[in-house]
């Protein structure tokens, strides 16, 4: 009899940083699992901020962004770690200055996230993709502060867990099926 309830978790997490100027940014980051043999990850998404709001007045509004252009990337271990590096002052910027790159069939994504000391301190986060032929360029970009990273540093190094090893299911013993039970056996 199981008298611990089950655990959930919340898999994605979400930055405004709008300003006046309307080149504000927004993030969303959300924890995919390592499942079976398949590697875990974190997804994320940048969108560009669409309108300005206005905070004053009888009818307030709030800024909007264009979660519908959003650029999206998955951030594996050796990503993940390239930015923790960032987080944790071991290096001022990801693979010195030259940006995570992904390369697929239909162009480059490039990830570049560096600490700033002027004009303000924090983190800065710029995502471009680009086709094979330079065509469809996009961009996004949102800054990080200090206390923003030191939380999301917190929280993707606890995910290290779950992108490496997965989440274990209810049901199992200790979160694992034995070998037996899934037919799976491997020599080391």
């Amino acid at each position: 009899m199981n008298n611990h309830p089950e655990r959930t978790y919340r898999p994605s997490f979400r930055l405004y940083h709008p300003n006046s100027k309307g080149m504000g940014g927004a993030m969303e980051m959300e924890l995919r699992p390592a499942l079976n043999r398949k590697e875990g990850c974190v997804m994320m998404k940048l969108a560009r901020q669409k309108t300005v709001g206005v905070r004053s007045g009888d009818n307030p509004t709030y800024s909007t962004f264009d979660w519908e252009n959003k650029l999206c990337v998955k951030l594996g271990f050796n990503d993940l770690c390239k930015i923790l590096q960032v987080m944790r002052g071991e290096c001022e910027t990801v693979e010195e200055g030259k940006g995570i790159v992904h390369r697929s069939k239909s162009g480059a994504t490039r990830i570049n996230f560096r600490h700033l000391c002027e004009p303000v301190h924090g983190y800065s986060l710029d995502v471009s993709r680009k086709g094979l032929d330079d065509k469809d360029a996009q961009s996004a970009h949102i800054f990080i502060t200090t206390a923003e990273a030191l939380g999301i540093g917190l929280a993707l190094e606890q995910s290290m867990v779950a992108v490496c090893f997965g989440v274990p299911e209810a049901g199992t013993e200790n979160g694992t099926e034995s070998a037996e039970a899934t037919d799976e056996t491997e020599t080391f």
